[in-house]
């Protein structure tokens, strides 16, 4: 009964991304009080930029001719698809940055997805698992608002982690989070504790789904 839990904000104090995972686990905790929770905090230790490239390249050279590098590259990526495969629920944070998805998360995807077991094209290891993924952004991006369309990470995300990989997934989202310490936004202090309180709720009720899904 394992949690996989995948952080990728470049912040530990102070992240809105990691407050809301928080109250996720600690959810599936209540529930799977002994369950290991294994961590994967790529925002403060990514793979570093060359891996993915190394290891796409190993996997179209015979085995007899490929590098020290590539063959390390390649245990790089089957041992983070095992800490997730290995898994019986994943919990994915991650910030928007730049109005993109965060480089350390592509990154550790890129790489997972140049292991056999989670290419795109076959059946992943991971189909079916319940996943909840976290998405906090400084700004509002909803229908309606001058940035409507500038979110250019949560699309990609859900599409890998629920139609590439088969993930089981929700979503809880949060905005706004830059109120208070963009003064631009001073106008939108009572919206944004509005919304981070639906984003709590919605954290709990992802939490004890997971914690269902994974005792079923």
């Amino acid at each position: 009964m394992t949690l996989y839990r995948l952080d990728a904000s470049i912040r530990v104090e102070g992240s809105h991304s990691r407050a809301i995972a928080d109250i996720v686990e600690q959810e599936f905790r209540a529930a799977h009080p002994t369950a290991p929770v294994v961590r994967r905090h790529v925002g403060i230790e990514p793979v570093p930029a060359t891996t993915w490239g190394t290891a796409a390249l190993a996997g179209f050279t015979p085995e007899d001719q490929r590098s020290a590098e590539q063959f390390a590259a390649l245990a790089d990526a089957a041992r983070e698809a095992d800490q997730l495969i290995g898994a019986d629920a994943a919990l994915f944070a991650v910030p928007l940055y730049n109005f993109g998805v965060s480089q350390h998360f592509k990154a550790w995807v890129d790489l997972v997805v140049t292991d056999p077991r989670m290419g795109a094209g076959v059946e992943p290891a991971t189909a079916g698992k319940p996943a909840v993924l976290v998405v906090v952004r400084g700004g509002s991006y909803a229908a309606g608002t001058p940035r409507e369309g500038w979110d250019h990470a949560t699309g990609w995300m859900t599409r890998i982690l629920a139609d590439v990989w088969k993930f089981d997934l929700q979503v809880v989202e949060e905005e706004f989070t830059l109120v208070g310490v963009n003064p631009a936004l001073d106008q939108f202090k009572e919206l944004a504790v509005e919304l981070r309180a639906r984003a709590e709720v919605t954290a709990r009720e992802q939490g004890r789904t997971l914690a269902a899904a994974k005792a079923a």
